[in-house]
């Protein structure tokens, strides 16, 4: 068997490196990278675009180019992540809690390159457990079921206990409402609609990609407004080529980290229903969790953060393609139009593919592996002058970044809720972030509350309350326990004792902090009131989460109110809490609280400008006035930068979404008063 496979693995080797296959290759990954600079985009699109060009190509040659395409699109996701702070997409969300402040200390070329270099060893990995591991991992994939499934849910959503810093109750808090957010819409078990307001938009629920945007990317730009000022923080410098190789040589001298987390991303990669959204986060709780001192400093600019993530999620395609390959049951949606191409091309995922069809099956492997060389060594070729981007005034990128965060959001499902849920969102990742409530649980919350929740539905249903003493399911149990009470222990621990925490108490103080959580205790109470009239399987489980909810948030509301964070702040945790605060408000600190307030307004207030421009002529008429108005009334910028910059993105826009994808934008109140107008793309 093993001279077969070696046999098989050097032929597949010969077959890739045709000339032909290798152009393709280079093309697939060439457009990879294209869409993970792009936010909202992601490989799912671009690999649907590609599938009807891969008829008439042999099965190696097609694979070459979709795979070049899927395994290199997360390579390109941190650029932007790591530069504004805003991640393309929610699997690059992890990278941006290190490699943001890295850019701020006008480190991105070291965040770039430990990004690029932890990519490329990750999806080698990956590649390299998949060629290993086909053979053997076949009774452990079949021994997967619901019950594991939701196991490993479980132990994932245990991560917002790390991912909260010192406040451990606002952390779980926040992915109470996450959760609670991903049962918006029809609930698949009874059909009732959950939390929908009457709105159509709403009965499938809250898309992710607005979500993320919104949390994450669009706070981070609105002080970048507030404080006028580029990216790099005043009096920093940006040596990104020297910068670059101090990123490989950290991800050199941690290699053990990048093993542990590519060996993590490759097998959550193979279970179907994990995706790459929640691979990173828990990658990055690992780290956060085994790598000495990472408590005191992730968050805050470790490039060891950044190495975590990145390494996880690169090697998440090599293990994606085990269940698809041996099983025909894929692991993403990217998976299952791979299997499109598989019975496009006469394949069919199962003993053939590990048999009469293993030099197809070596063929993948290989491809993932080029690919990641190829699209991490383009990565290094000209990330160095993008990153210079990070050095330049806010008025000269912010107004093209919002335009294609904007069409990355619309991307989520091509409805005009998309637009109302990214601002909604970035007002809220915003006060969220200037009231210190962590926001990565939320973003956590929400990716998997729907996974628990499914799950949980078909193990009861399936397996009655055995599917509980399943060994897997008990460790996963436990180890989820352990991790959620261990930061509320210490927490208690800290402050000498609940008795003692209680005896701290002093009078009550009223602060905006407390005012917000108020607001999210009584959403909470009203949330629950609206699930009475459900039925029990459709409001079970929000009851559930609601309830928690309520405590946790009530619990740190008191704990506010009476200021035991304030007086006791628990030695070297609350020093690292506040540190991370202050590095987060550093660019608006120096501002009055009333001039905060009035350019928060007012950045918002041009991303409502630009929503209602759309609804009144289109999406891409309102990019160059959006653009134009933007740099000469913030910055008054030339208007020899204005109409190039205009211009470009324009033009990238037209080409990429309206040629390429073909999206198809939404109506305009001028398309509906002018029919004539229809024939100019989006109005």
């Amino acid at each position: 068997m093993e001279t077969d496979m070696l046999h098989s693995a050097a032929h597949a080797l010969l077959i890739i490196l045709d000339p032909t296959r290798m152009l393709y290759l280079f093309g697939g990954v060439c457009m990879g990278l294209s869409l993970g600079i792009l936010p909202g985009i992601g490989g799912i699109a671009g690999t649907a675009l590609l599938l009807p060009f891969t008829y008439n190509l042999d099965p190696p040659t097609a694979f070459a180019l979709l795979l070049g395409l899927g395994a290199t699109t997360t390579t390109a996701d941190p650029i932007a992540a790591i530069l504004f702070g805003a991640p393309g997409h929610a699997a690059s969300a992890a990278t941006t809690l290190d490699g943001y402040p890295m850019t701020r200390r006008g480190e991105a070329g070291r965040a770039l390159g430990a990004s690029y270099m932890a990519a490329l060893i990750g999806g080698l990995f990956g590649a390299a457990l998949m060629a290993v591991a086909l053979p053997i991992l076949r009774p452990i994939i079949l021994y997967i079921g619901s019950p594991e499934l939701l196991g490993v849910a479980v132990f994932g959503i245990s991560m917002v206990a790390v991912l909260s810093g010192n406040a451990p109750l606002r952390g779980l808090t926040a992915a109470c409402f996450g959760m609670m957010l991903s049962m918006i819409g029809t609930d698949p078990q009874s059909g009732t609609l959950r939390w929908t307001m009457d709105t159509l938009y709403l009965w499938d629920g809250l898309p992710l990609v607005p979500l993320t945007l919104g949390i994450f990317a669009l706070p981070e730009l609105c002080d970048l407004a507030i404080g006028r000022m580029a990216v790099v923080q005043e009096g920093m410098t940006l040596d990104t080529k020297s910068g670059m190789l101090l990123g490989v040589q950290d991800c050199m001298k941690h290699w053990f980290l990048i093993l542990r987390c590519s060996w993590l991303g490759a097998a959550m990669g193979a279970i179907p229903g994990i995706g790459a959204s929640v691979i990173d986060w828990i990658s990055y709780g690992h780290a956060l969790r085994t790598e000495k001192g990472a408590a005191e400093t992730f968050g805050t600019g470790d490039v060891r953060g950044v190495i975590a993530a990145e390494s996880a999620t690169n090697a998440r395609e090599g293990g994606a393609l085990v269940p698809t390959v041996a099983f025909g049951v894929p692991s993403s949606a990217g998976m299952a139009i791979l299997l499109g191409a598989f019975l496009i091309h006469g394949l069919v995922p199962g003993p053939e593919m590990l048999t009469k069809h293993l030099d197809i099956t070596y063929s993948m492997v290989w491809s993932i592996a080029i690919a990641n060389i190829l699209g991490s060594g383009l990565c290094f070729l000209f990330s160095g002058q993008l990153a210079k981007v990070a050095t330049l005034r806010y008025t000269l990128f912010m107004p093209g970044v919002l335009s294609l965060i904007y069409i990355g959001a619309f991307e989520a499902s091509r409805n005009w809720g998309d637009v109302f849920s990214l601002m909604f969102f970035g007002m809220l990742g915003w006060a969220m972030k200037h009231f210190k409530w962590p926001r990565p649980p939320l973003v956590l919350g929400f990716i998997l509350g729907g996974t628990i929740e499914r799950y949980m539905f078909i193990s009861i249903q399936r397996y009655g309350i055995s599917w509980m003493l399943r060994p897997f399911v008990v460790v996963m149990f436990v180890m989820a326990a352990l991790s959620l009470l261990r930061p509320l222990l210490q927490d208690v621990r800290t402050h000498g004792g609940v008795k003692k925490m209680v005896s701290q108490w002093g009078h009550p103080m009223i602060s905006p902090e407390n005012l917000f959580a108020a607001a999210l205790l009584c959403l909470f109470i009203a949330m629950i009131a609206a699930s009475l009239d459900w039925s029990f399987a459709a409001r079970i489980i929000p009851t559930i989460v609601g309830t928690g909810a309520i405590l946790f948030c009530s619990l740190s509301l008191i704990n506010d109110v009476f200021g035991l964070h304030e007086r006791n702040g628990g030695g070297a945790i609350a020093e690292k809490s506040k540190k991370i605060h202050m590095d987060i408000a550093s660019k608006t600190a120096h501002l009055p609280t009333k001039i905060i307030l009035v350019r928060g307004f007012l950045f918002f207030g041009w991303m409502a400008g630009f929503a209602a421009c759309m609804a009144l002529i289109g999406l891409i008429p309102t990019v160059p006035i959006f653009i134009t108005a933007f740099m000469r009334l913030e910055g008054r910028e030339p208007w020899k930068i204005v109409i190039p910059m205009a211009a470009s993105v324009v033009v990238l826009i037209y080409v990429v979404f309206d040629q390429l994808l073909a999206i198809p934008w939404p109506p305009t109140l001028a398309g509906m008063l002018f029919p004539v107008l229809h024939a100019i793309p989006s109005v």
